[in-house]
């Protein structure tokens, strides 16, 4: 970009924008779905063991030793 020019986009303006440049990048580059479909499977594997881990195994107050980490009361 130029020096001293900047795009600010913030929210739903910016996650449209995004998913857009993504839809691009997955039909301009066909080798790229492939790394897309890995990077996917992977996420929603690793979200679904944590989820499913935090359901049936909550953190409770005696399971963290450092209640206050910075010393702050």
């Amino acid at each position: 970009m130029l020096p001293g020019m900047s795009i600010s986009v913030k929210g739903t303006t910016g996650l449209i924008i995004a998913a857009a440049i993504i839809v691009a990048v997955l039909i301009a580059f066909p080798a790229y779905r492939v790394f897309f479909a890995i990077s996917v499977g992977i996420g929603v594997i690793v979200a679904g063991i944590l989820y499913l881990r935090n359901k049936y195994r909550p953190l409770t107050d005696k399971d963290v030793d450092n209640k206050r980490p910075l010393g702050l009361s």
